[in-house]
């Protein structure tokens, strides 16, 4: 029964589209032909998305399994599919709701073989990449000190996004530099198929290359997917462009949605004309724009709207809002960057809103450094975007390679980091024959480790190789059982490995954590198996493969958000810190320096992408110092900040100075599970603001701060302390800070911290 039996059973005759406005039903309602929905920032796009589908099978009668929808990041494919089946009800799951990447496993595990891949490939991450290239180089006998991996990685990126193969690469090659490249391509390649392995663009460069060798697979697809939606179609790039056309060109009922002023993946191959030129691809295309905006404040929303219109190559749109003006947004402008993240913390620490609503966003990795400093010394407790991917830590790689060559024995990758994980006395000597006798007989590696009794000169090394294959054979045998699964399996590596023990045994000061990472990596499995893969080891590698830092987003837990630009795109926070507004840093040096134009648009529209993440409360902030590499850079601010007319800005000139009378440290007010104050608590206040004197201030905007120091501090290095909420510790340092006196205590309970005299309030025990 789907939702057109639903509605005749309710007596309704048509879907009830009253939640939508008029541009979201009439792009829920044109459902015949190429459409184009041009969705501004927080403009419902998802919405109508998941509507149109609702609709298609409730007054088009479409049957679910001709529809797919497309996507680019698990967390929001995750998000339209519990809003899929929440409005269509039974049948759909028959609807493919998937990223790009998740699409092309799925065909590729299916018609792989046409390809020369058995259905259980590996996919490599970038860790394993470099691994793959180094050794690729190696086989060229290429010095990777002359030839750097990273380069030629990027450059065979570039190429499958483009849909450029190895031979192509050559012919088109302008200079031996490029020809030196197109050979380690296509040497890069083999060692992959040697591997039946892909890496991520491989997913979508190899299910184009199945289409366009074999039409009757693409004729099946086609046939299948009647209906078409792509989201976020401004950040395809050229291979997922030809993807999708490929699979609408038989019955040309694709509907993409995107803005245009938010395509900010340049760097990765996006290529904005997709959508630009949607009409010209589509000819006789629909064009609807979703203008309202449901996110932001009138204010915010007046600010993206005056950056982004000194943009040229754009379709003309305007984000409004119903809802009110809202608190004008803030421009301040430091001395030194220093002053800068100093302000934004202690301003998020002043404040009021639960921490997990509060975002800083920045436009490289280097600027978190201060702000990580500043949240440590405030008790600010915060989660770092895009820092260390869960899935590249030690023991979880080693775990998962584990797992890749009990489903797929001819990765080689994961067999050479396992042999001797934990230590099995297989040295180096020994792999190199393993490895030579491997290739000789034409044999994978682990099958070189099957048969190693017949290597010659292996000596007293063959009870140990043959031992790590026949451990292999018995978990590979092991998934054969019926009460098989990847938990169970894990724990049995854990134990019949030995590598729990040697863990223990290495007394690593990190032994614990490392332990609960695995733990963690247990709970993923059993998660992956509730939700319907019991058993399934290839669906629970490729899920882990397809992980992105963003979709690990923990929102439960109440804490600051540090991101970048980038990583921030899809998200939204109540209040937004957008700093390091200034000519050089945003827009980058080489953006200016590039001589296109249309570099430093993008780099607009990265600010616009930072504006929109803003709700209720937007700051933007700039320092007129800060150090590069070392070297201190003086900077003007932004051009950005100069395109906002004055009238929307609360920017003010001259500086202030703080005194603090707050009664304890910042962050240490009780606060209740729902991270608020508890009942007649709040924040510490940070004291009076006074005027200092503005005639020495060459400011154009903005305020400094600065903390009168506690200069009578009533205990010294090796005294006992007591803290408010860590304590009793000792004073193991005390320095004299630029603002404040920076307090080194090591607690009884929590260990060592560093805090500010001032707000730390410690009173000798």
């Amino acid at each position: 029964m789907y939702l057109r039996a639903q509605l005749a059973e309710s007596g309704d005759d048509v879907m009830d589209l009253s939640t939508l406005n008029a541009g979201q039903r009439e792009a829920v309602c044109h459902t015949e032909g190429p459409l184009l929905i041009l969705a501004g920032a927080g403009s419902g796009k998802t919405r109508a998305l998941t509507h149109r589908i609702a609709y298609l099978v409730a007054e088009k009668n479409v049957n679910p399994w001709n529809i797919l929808a497309i996507t680019f990041t698990n967390k929001a494919a995750g998000e339209m599919r519990e809003r899929v089946d929440q409005l269509v009800g039974f049948g759909a799951g028959g609807i493919w709701v998937s990223t790009f990447h998740a699409m092309c496993v799925r065909i590729l595990r299916r018609h792989g073989q046409l390809l020369g891949f058995e259905g259980a490939f590996s996919i490599y991450d970038t860790a394993d990449q470099r691994q793959a290239m180094k050794q690729t180089l190696r086989a060229l006998d290429i010095d990777s000190q002359r030839l750097k991996e990273r380069q030629v990685l990027a450059a065979i990126s570039s190429a499958k996004d483009e849909l450029v193969g190895p031979e192509q690469m050559a012919r088109q090659a302008a200079d031996y530099y490029g020809g030196h490249v197109a050979q380690i391509y296509g040497e890069y390649q083999r060692f992959l198929k040697r591997n039946n392995a892909m890496d991520f663009d491989d997913l979508i460069f190899q299910t184009v290359r199945l289409f366009s060798k074999n039409p009757e697979v693409l004729g099946e697809y086609q046939e299948r997917f009647r209906y078409i939606l792509v989201d976020e179609y401004q950040d395809t790039n050229t291979a997922q462009f030809e993807l999708v056309r490929m699979l609408a060109d038989k019955h040309k009922n694709i509907c993409v949605v995107g803005d245009d002023d938010q395509s900010i993946y340049k760097f990765r191959g996006a290529n904005i004309r997709n959508i630009l030129s949607f009409e010209d691809t589509y000819p006789g295309a629909k064009v609807i724009k979703l203008e309202q905006n449901y996110r932001s404040t009138g204010s915010i929303l007046d600010v993206a709207n005056a950056v982004i219109a000194h943009n040229r190559s754009r379709k003309c749109k305007t984000l409004w809002t119903d809802h009110a003006a809202g608190a004008p947004v803030r421009y301040r402008e430091f001395p030194q960057s220093f002053d800068e993240a100093e302000f934004v913390i202690r301003d998020i620490a002043g404040g009021t809103r639960p921490y997990k609503d509060v975002a800083v966003l920045y436009r490289t990795n280097a600027q978190s450094r201060l702000f990580e400093e500043k949240c440590v010394a405030y008790s600010v407790p915060y989660r770092l975007v895009g820092g260390v991917n869960f899935y590249q830590r030690k023991e979880i790689k080693d775990i998962l390679s584990y797992l890749k060559v009990i489903a797929n024995g001819a990765d080689d990758l994961a067999v050479e980091r396992i042999v001797n994980v934990p230590r099995r006395g297989i040295g180096a000597a020994t792999l190199s024959k393993v490895r030579v006798f491997s290739t000789a007989n034409g044999y994978s590696l682990y099958e070189g480790f099957r048969h190693s009794a017949n290597i010659p000169g292996i000596g007293r090394a063959a009870a140990r190789t043959e031992a790590f294959a026949s451990q292999m054979e018995a978990f590979r045998a092991g998934m054969a059982g019926s009460g098989f699964t990847i938990k169970g399996l894990i724990e049995e590596i854990l134990d019949k490995t030995g590598y729990r023990e040697e863990l223990e045994e290495e007394g690593d000061i990190e032994y614990a954590a490392r332990l609960e990472n695995i733990e963690e990596l247990v709970n993923k499995a059993v998660s992956f198996e509730e939700g319907g893969g019991k058993g399934d080891l290839e669906g629970f590698l490729e899920e882990v493969a397809l992980v992105a830092d963003v979709d690990r987003m923990d929102d439960t837990q109440d804490q600051v958000t540090l991101m970048t630009l980038h990583g921030a795109k899809g998200l939204e926070f109540p209040q937004v810190y957008l700093s390091g507004m200034e000519e050089g840093l945003f827009p980058s040096s080489q953006s200016i320096s590039s001589g296109d134009a249309s570099d430093v648009e993008e780099e607009r529209r990265l600010c616009y992408v930072g504006i929109t993440r803003a709700m209720e409360d937007l700051t933007l902030t700039g320092a007129r110092k800060r150090l590069v590499n070392g070297e201190l850079r003086y900077s003007m601010p932004s051009r950005f900040i100069g395109e906002i007319p004055g009238e929307l800005l609360e920017a003010t000139n001259g500086g202030y100075h703080m005194e603090s009378n707050n009664k304890g440290r910042m962050g240490d007010a009780p606060r209740t599970e729902t991270n608020k104050p508890v009942s007649g608590e709040s924040r510490p206040s940070f004291g009076r603001l006074s005027r200092v004197d503005e005639s020495s201030s060459k400011l154009p905007f903005g305020k400094s701060f600065q903390i009168v120091k506690e200069s009578n501090l009533d205990y010294k290095e090796g005294d006992r302390v007591s803290h408010q909420r860590f304590g009793d510790g000792t004073v193991t340092e005390i320095k004299d800070g630029p603002k404040d006196y920076e307090v080194t205590v090591n607690f009884d309970t929590h260990g060592v911290k560093k805090m500010l005299a001032s707000f730390a309030k410690l009173k000798r025990a």
